[in-house]
């Protein structure tokens, strides 16, 4: 068996390169060959995985955080090349959903067991029109509103910097019309925020769609209605424990497709990073990725 070891070295601050030797070592003892790679930027490292598996790599294990593994779900979607995630980045939110454990040595033995034991898994992802793939979630609105803050912030680092962006993006927050529809029903309604989600997990570790499952075929569809920033206040709490379902300016729907529309020039963020304005439609493409699961 010959694996493809990825390496994003400034992923979580440096931590993916300083386990890189540790995981590298676990995975070896595990295969038959491999291969290590890490590349110096975000497009030698789309670049190393297309070829990989356009040469038929049987597997590929990335070592980063979320923007690693979206690169990867990218070159490995709809293809027999297996993914595995090692977390060593800020969110996780792949790996979290994966139900690895968030010690990356940890991690990395349980891809290694799996690889050895030739366990694979099928995972749903979720398909922009005219776009990319995504894994976790697909956001639009407060939240991605607060992602584009982030990324135009060069203080502070780490964590704090989206504690900084929403506290700046409530003191700005104004409703939008949005239109969710779906293959079943049409929702209409001003609104703050909506996420679509093929896992539960987005913003490192945040259940804003709590009951999703990426193998089921179906996305779990949150959405916030317009609400008072001091009702979003109370609600953001609520989120990390995934009981903000419950709130009145909250809507869920279940669906195979989903058509979002705004009159608010809603940016639309996928497992973290940036797609387009909206419009969106998304479809989720069952089984759609071959990946290596942690230990069960």
């Amino acid at each position: 068996m010959r694996v493809a070891l990825v390496v994003i070295p400034a992923s979580g601050l440096g931590a993916a390169a300083r386990v890189s030797g540790t995981v590298a070592a676990t995975l070896r003892a595990a295969v038959d060959h491999l291969d290590q790679y890490m590349p110096g930027s975000p497009d030698e490292t789309v670049e190393i995985l297309r070829r990989l598996v356009a040469d038929g790599r049987e597997s590929v294990v990335i070592v980063g955080g979320d923007g690693a593994a979206h690169a990867g779900v990218q070159a490995c979607a709809g293809t027999e090349t297996a993914l595995g995630i090692v977390p060593a980045g800020t969110g996780n939110d792949l790996a979290r959903a994966l139900g690895l454990p968030k010690d990356p040595a940890v991690a990395a033995a349980q891809v290694a067991a799996s690889l050895a034991d030739g366990r694979r898994q099928r995972f749903d992802l979720g398909k922009v029109d005219g776009g990319g793939w995504f894994a976790t979630v697909l956001c639009a609105g407060f939240d991605s509103a607060v992602n584009e803050r982030v990324n135009r912030m060069r203080w502070p680092r780490g964590p704090r910097r989206y504690d900084v962006a929403i506290v700046a993006e409530l003191a700005a927050l104004r409703s939008s019309w949005l239109v969710v529809e779906t293959e079943s029903d049409t929702l209409e309604l001003p609104a703050n925020s909506v996420a679509v989600g093929n896992t539960p997990f987005y913003g490192g570790g945040i259940p804003v769609c709590p009951d999703a499952d990426p193998a089921d075929g179906w996305f779990d569809v949150t959405v916030v209605g317009q609400a008072h920033r001091r009702d979003l206040v109370r609600i953001l709490p609520s989120l990390r424990t995934g009981s903000h379902v419950d709130h009145p300016a909250v809507t869920t729907l279940r669906a195979r497709s989903v058509s979002l529309r705004t009159d608010g020039g809603w940016i639309g963020y996928a497992d973290g990073e940036r797609v387009r304005q909206l419009p969106l439609d998304v479809s989720c493409v069952p089984g759609a990725l071959s990946i290596i699961p942690g230990q069960t």
